[in-house]
Parts: C-alpha cells; structure tokens; sequence
C-alpha cells in the first residue's frame, strides 16, 4: 500500500511540474509565391534597405518599461513614424513580408528572453495597423 501510495506521489508531482513548465514556440509559416512575387517583395524590402527603422521599432523595450523613460518613449515613436513610411513604399501584398523580415534581421543578434520575443511577434503583427496600412495585421 505504501508502494502504491509513493508512486501516487511522483505521479502527481511529475504531472506538477509538467505543468510548471512552459516551452515557448515560433512557428514560421513559409509561403508558397509566385516567383515573379517573390522577386518582386525581395526588391522593395532591398530598396527600403531592409527596413533599419522597422527594426528598431521591433527590437526596443516593452511599452511598460517605455512609460519609465520619456525620451526612449519619443525615439520608440520616432522608430514607428520611421517605419510606416518605409512600409507605405512596399506594396500592400510584400508588407507581411517585410515585416517577417525586420523580424528576422532584429532576432539575429540573439540574447532574447522568451517573454521579449513574444512582445516582438506582437509588436509586428500590430505594425501595419498602427501604421494605418492594409492588411490591418501580419
């Protein structure tokens, strides 16, 4: 009985700390273009130099952290002026795609917590709203 009863234990402690624990995942959607398409995205995003002030934008600190520090407040606004108008230079169906771009050129540099790549991926899924740009999110 006591057998039964310590393995009841590890069970429910097992099951406790599979549950404690969380794994983050990003999922890259790749797709399918044509390539005339695809060619076409690639030149925009290269014409607008890879987007520098979208990332920028993507890669500063939370809003919450911003409300500390109005002059990183302004540049964070200075960053998403600077964004929208480079993305109002590409065309509607490339705009997703140059934001998956700026994404990628701002997670080279690594070092990410989970929870800052998390506000990164909603920060870019919100960028062509907040820029007042079809398709409203990425």
């Amino acid at each position: 009985m006591s057998k039964l009863a310590v393995l009841g234990v590890l069970l429910l402690a097992l099951f406790a700390l599979a549950m404690a624990s969380r794994t983050t995942i990003i999922t890259t959607v790749v797709e399918e273009e044509n390539p005339r398409e695809s060619q076409k995205c690639r030149e925009q995003i290269q014409r607008q130099q890879q987007l520098p002030h979208c990332q920028a934008y993507l890669s500063q600190r939370s809003p919450y952290e911003l409300a500390l520090n109005p002059q990183e407040q302004e540049e964070q606004e200075q960053y998403l002026r600077q964004c929208c108008q480079q993305l109002e230079n590409i065309d509607e169906e490339c705009r997703c795609r140059a934001v998956r771009e700026a994404v990628r050129q701002s997670q080279q540099g690594g070092g990410r917590q989970a929870e800052e790549t998390r506000e990164m991926a909603q920060r870019a899924r919100d960028l062509p709203r907040r820029c007042n740009l079809e398709p409203q999110q990425c």
